[in-house]
């Protein structure tokens, strides 16, 4: 009897060993080119660039280092300003750069997330003389720029809200009838923006930001940190948020205003700030991140089905290869919030993807 019980347990620890394995080889990323090195030069979308100036947008990045007191770090999202960056500049605008603070700003940089477009602007010396010497938000002009876009980052939850040089910049391009863009923590520069008739902006508006539900479960105790929840400041302003299931691309537009619920949504709500300034965005190649997210979006509407069927659907006609390991980390999100059924079928998908 013992022999059989130790035998049950040896083959159980197999399994579980088995599955573990399984599952990081799902998260893993495939084998590529070492792309630290991508340089403007590489990327074939620029190769499509408007070559005339249609003018200028300005992006605006958080100037906060460190999250209120609890010592976190934080500092304006790498990739939501440089692929951003390219797609203004790829359509003609000329892009330039401010803060609060006004030089060079704290920069959160995450290796998983990284794809050419941002090893590119790292590697852009024009780029990176404009990061490193941004211009105070209280220098800047807004007759000179055709819209703002505004940067996620953690850190915008501290500078953005309270500064007057921001409203400013808003209440006057928003009259004039200019577009204003805002991506995950960037709306947090739309909350308290007033308009000349004493109305706020986001009263009555269809928006879109980081929500409650993506910020707690990356940081359970955001609403001792953070001055309010980015989600409940937009609606106490009168807001209609929308949004997609966690991590999942969404854009909202309403008017000239258009907002993002999270870096996903970066490429989606930049090729729409385009559109709305009265432009057809150039052709650009589609990432295996947006093909997963998209993938992702079917599975959470229409279920495991439609989604292996969508799946079936790139497989071989996509111009990029869907990105199997992110649909194995949202496996392991719904692993962690105890979904089992939706955690399997997600490692299906990832399997399948791979």
């Amino acid at each position: 009897m013992i022999k059989k019980i130790l035998l049950g347990i040896a083959l159980c620890v197999v399994c579980v060993t088995g599955l573990g394995f399984w599952v990081v080889s799902l998260m893993l990323p495939d084998e590529s080119v070492d792309l630290t090195k991508t340089t403007p030069a590489d990327l074939a979308y620029l190769d499509r660039s408007i070559t005339h100036n249609r003018g200028k947008i300005l992006a605006v990045v958080t100037s906060t280092a460190v999250m209120g007191d609890s010592g976190k770090r934080t500092g304006y999202e790498l990739t939501e300003l440089s692929r951003a960056y390219y797609v203004f500049s790829a359509n003609g605008f000329t892009v330039d750069i401010a803060s609060p603070m006004g030089g060079e700003p704290p920069v959160v940089i995450d290796d998983e997330d990284m794809g050419p477009f941002d090893y590119a602007f790292l590697n852009d010396a024009d780029a990176m003389e404009k990061v490193r010497n941004t211009t105070p938000v209280d220098r800047v002009n807004p007759d000179e720029y055709a819209g703002v876009y505004f940067v996620g980052g953690k850190g915008a939850m501290w500078d953005f809200p309270e500064n007057t040089a921001i409203q400013r910049i808003v209440r006057q391009l928003y009259e004039d009838d200019k577009v204003v863009a805002a991506v995950c923590h960037g709306p947090a520069a739309l909350v308290n923006v007033k308009l000349g008739n004493g109305q706020y902006l986001l009263e009555g508006k269809q928006v879109s930001g980081f929500t409650n539900e993506e910020e707690l479960f990356l940081i359970s105790e955001a609403r001792t940190i953070f001055p309010f929840l980015l989600e409940d400041g937009m609606r106490s302003r009168g807001a209609t948020v929308e949004t997609a299931a966690p991590y999942l691309e969404q854009v909202s537009q309403d008017g000239d205003l258009l907002t993002g619920q999270n870096p996903w949504s970066v490429w989606a709500l930049a090729e729409s700030t385009i559109e709305q300034l009265g432009y057809e965005p150039i052709t650009r190649k589609h990432t295996g991140d947006e093909y997963s997210t998209a993938i992702l979006g079917t599975f959470e509407q229409h279920g495991y089905g439609k989604a292996r069927a969508h799946l079936r659907s790139l497989m071989g006609t996509s111009d990029s290869p869907v990105n199997h390991s992110l649909i194995a980390m949202h496996a392991v999100v719904a692993g962690m919030k105890m979904e089992v059924i939706k955690t399997f079928q997600l490692l299906l998908l990832a399997s399948a993807a791979k």
